[in-house]
C-alpha cells in the first residue's frame, strides 16, 4: 500500500512539473504569437507617421504627425506591458505549483527536492531576462522583452529610427551570451516597428 501511495504522489509531482513546463512553452509561443500579431499590426495600424487633411468648413488643414507618433508608441508600450504580463502570469502559475509540491509533506523527498530545484531555476531565470532587458536599455534602445526557454532565447526589441542593423544585432547578442550560455544560433531578435 505505501509503495501505491508513493507512486501516486510521484505521478502527480510528475504531472505537475509536466504542466509547469507546458506553461512556460505556452508563454514561450505566446510571446511569439505576440510578436508576430504587433508585426500584422505594424502592417495595418502602425508604420510611418502619414499627414492627414480634414475637412473643415471648406478648408483644408493638416494635423499634425507627431498624433500619429504618439499612438505607435502608446501601442508599443502597451505591447511590451503585455508580453511581461503574459510571462509572469504563466510563471506564477507554474511557481505556484512548484512550491505547493515542494511543501506537500506526503510527496517523497526526491520529488520535493526536483521541485525546489526548478524554483531555484525559474528564479535564476527570471533574474538573467531582467537582467538581459536592462542591459539592451542601457544601450539606447527603447524597450525590449526577453524570454529564455528550453529551445533558446528570444528578444523583441524596439525597433530604433531606421530599423535594426547588423551592428544592432552583434550589440544584442554579445549582452545575451554575456548572460547566457548559449550559441549564437539559438538567440531569436525579433523587432517590432
Amino acid at each position: 500500500m505505501v509503495i501505491k501511495k508513493g507512486s501516486a504522489v510521484g505521478a502527480v509531482v510528475v504531472l505537475m512539473l509536466c504542466v509547469a513546463v507546458y506553461l512556460n512553452w505556452s508563454y514561450s509561443r505566446s510571446s511569439e504569437d505576440l510578436s508576430a500579431a504587433s508585426d500584422v499590426e505594424a502592417g495595418k495600424i502602425l508604420g510611418e507617421a502619414q499627414l492627414v487633411e480634414e475637412q473643415t468648413d471648406g478648408n483644408s488643414t493638416t494635423k499634425d504627425a507627431t498624433d500619429k507618433t504618439k499612438e505607435d508608441e502608446k501601442a508599443d508600450s502597451q505591447y511590451f506591458a503585455r508580453a511581461r504580463l503574459t510571462r509572469q502570469r504563466a510563471r506564477d502559475e507554474a511557481m505556484n505549483i512548484l512550491k505547493e509540491t515542494a511543501a506537500n509533506q506526503k510527496i517523497e523527498q526526491t520529488a520535493r527536492d526536483k521541485a525546489s530545484e526548478e524554483l531555484t531555476s525559474m528564479a535564476s531565470t527570471a533574474m538573467r531576462e531582467a537582467r538581459i532587458e536592462n542591459l539592451i536599455v542601457a544601450k539606447g534602445y527603447t524597450d525590449c522583452v526577453v524570454s529564455i526557454n528550453d529551445t533558446g532565447i528570444s528578444v523583441v526589441v524596439k525597433s530604433p529610427s531606421g530599423g535594426l542593423k547588423a551592428q544592432d544585432a552583434a550589440k544584442i547578442q554579445d549582452i545575451v551570451m554575456g548572460e547566457v550560455t548559449v550559441s549564437a544560433e539559438k538567440i531569436k531578435i525579433i523587432e517590432t516597428y
